[in-house]
């Protein structure tokens, strides 16, 4: 559950992104994970995706390919989107 919550989040700044750029698609989200725990567990870059992908679903961004970099640190960002 706690993946969702984060995913949740990711995915609204993604949809709030594509529309100040005007894209009419998201074709790709990359987002940096460190070491991010959630309600007491850590996210898990498997989940994050799994739950973006679900998220997405019906959206402008259902068919982006999603990238997770592992990075250092106890934090997450969305670091770009792109599309059309």
């Amino acid at each position: 559950m706690h993946d969702l919550h984060v995913a949740d989040k990711v995915n609204k700044m993604v949809l709030e992104e594509a529309v100040k750029n005007n894209l009419k698609i998201v074709k790709k989200i990359v987002v940096e994970l460190g070491s991010v725990v959630e309600h007491g567990a850590n996210i898990s870059k498997e989940n994050l995706i799994f739950n973006l992908n679900l998220l997405n679903k019906g959206t402008i961004a259902e068919n982006a390919e999603v990238v997770i970099n592992e990075v250092a640190g106890n934090d997450w960002r969305l670091t770009s989107i792109a599309g059309n």
